[in-house]
């Protein structure tokens, strides 16, 4: 059962540990009216880490829902000129981004899809040149999720209101390792040391490509750019500040070359994309590009997601993630991307991440481009990691190398 002790316990955690505040850094909070008790505990620990200020951006499922019911197009499409300055003060000002989930899988199921695509597309035009300053990791930033009963009745539908919030609250503490008696931070930077020593030896094989089979039929090659880089645990600002971007986190992830993937995947796991959720869906590639699919449920919006734009139906981040998992063990689906990519090997459509190339956070667009790299307004995981998955490294002069055998890195 999760106490008021173990709330206290992840408040600090994801301010010292997931964000790293600094002294007099501005702290921005992106959460649910429905957490407020538990945001407070956030904000008191980010302002005694030093924080300069803290910043609560309020978000409600129900009246976002609301808002693309009753409005028009047309006013979907005007992202006002505030917002983009908002945002833009945030970032000159160095701020960090700590972000909650804990909405219901699936709450925008009956919205207008071409609605969601509308305001989407307006929203990225506008701010897309903003989204680089997480993208290339120039500030801290940390999404992590706790309990709501709306959550766990997707989650566990057969159980009663509590139980299913009092089952799914042990699933998110365990697995973001913060217990009763344990002092998280330690455990943190200890799960960080591991998940590095698989990049360290990823990163020395310098793979040209990884060849994935699956008992699904999964059967896909992914090239991987020249000076590839293999990720894992945190990341460092430019100014050297270590954070840990997702809590939890299990994976080791790289940037695949954007016209080097050919082959068929199968999704694992559903797929929750801007509230409606993708089931039993595959994807064939040739050339890199998506050029047939299918899905069972919500065919549509995966649609819609590899039309977003001209770079959302490439790949931008290939990642491992053993089957043995925590949470893969928990055998939980939270039908949260955040999850249960960690329980997945998982593939992104979309844009990658620049650190994920030697030299590539200094890059332009046009010169990641230059070495391969895909370039698109949105960045969606898709797990497809499966217990009986293979995956073979072939490097330059043609070695394969066994990477996984059986759901799990096999060094």
């Amino acid at each position: 059962m999760v106490t008021e002790k173990m709330y206290d316990k992840l408040a600090e955690l994801v301010v010292k540990k997931g964000v790293n505040v600094q002294k007099d850094q501005p702290v921005i909070i992106n959460a649910s009216v429905r957490d407020v008790a538990f945001v407070r505990k956030v904000v008191k620990n980010a302002y005694e880490a030093g924080a300069k200020y803290v910043s609560v951006e309020w978000r409600d499922s129900d009246i976002a829902k609301m808002g693309y019911q009753y409005m028009s197009n047309e006013t979907l499409s005007e992202i006002p000129q505030w917002q983009y300055d908002k945002r833009k003060y945030q970032q000159d000002g160095g701020a960090c981004y700590l972000s909650i989930a804990s909405d219901k899988p699936g709450s925008m199921a009956d919205v207008d899809g071409e609605k969601m695509r509308i305001a989407n597309m307006a929203f990225y035009a506008k701010m897309g040149d903003l989204m680089s300053y997480t993208m290339n990791n120039e500030g801290q930033w940390c999404v992590f999720g706790i309990p709501s009963l709306e959550w766990a009745k997707v989650v566990f539908p057969d159980l009663s209101d509590e139980e299913a919030f009092e089952k799914l609250g042990d699933a998110i503490f365990e697995v973001t390792r913060v217990t009763e008696d344990n002092d998280p931070i330690k455990e943190w930077e200890k799960h960080d040391k591991e998940l590095l020593e698989h990049a360290r030896k990823m990163n020395e094989y310098d793979f040209k490509e990884l060849h994935f089979t699956s008992e699904l039929g999964t059967d896909l090659t992914a090239g991987l750019v020249d000076g590839h880089i293999w990720v894992a645990g945190g990341s460092v600002t430019p100014k050297g500040v270590f954070f840990d971007p997702n809590m939890p986190t299990e994976e080791c992830f790289s940037m695949p070359l954007k016209t080097g993937v050919n082959g068929i995947v199968y999704a694992s796991k559903p797929l929750s994309y801007n509230g409606k959720v993708i089931e039993d869906f595959w994807l064939r590639f040739e050339n890199g590009k998506v050029v047939d699919f299918d899905a069972k449920k919500e065919k549509e919006s995966l649609k819609r997601l590899l039309e977003f734009d001209e770079g959302s139906s490439y790949l931008g981040e290939v990642a491992l993630v053993p089957y043995d998992s925590p949470i893969s063990k928990s055998g939980i689906l939270f039908f949260n991307t955040l999850y249960d990519e960690n329980a997945a090997c998982h593939l992104a459509l979309g844009r990658p991440y620049p650190e994920n190339i030697k030299g590539g956070e200094q890059m332009s667009k046009e010169e990641l481009a230059e070495h391969g790299a895909n370039d698109s307004m949105q960045h969606e995981d898709f797990m497809f990691g499966t217990k009986e998955m293979d995956i073979d490294g072939i490097r330059k002069d043609g070695t394969v190398v066994p990477v996984f055998r059986k759901g799990n890195f096999v060094f």
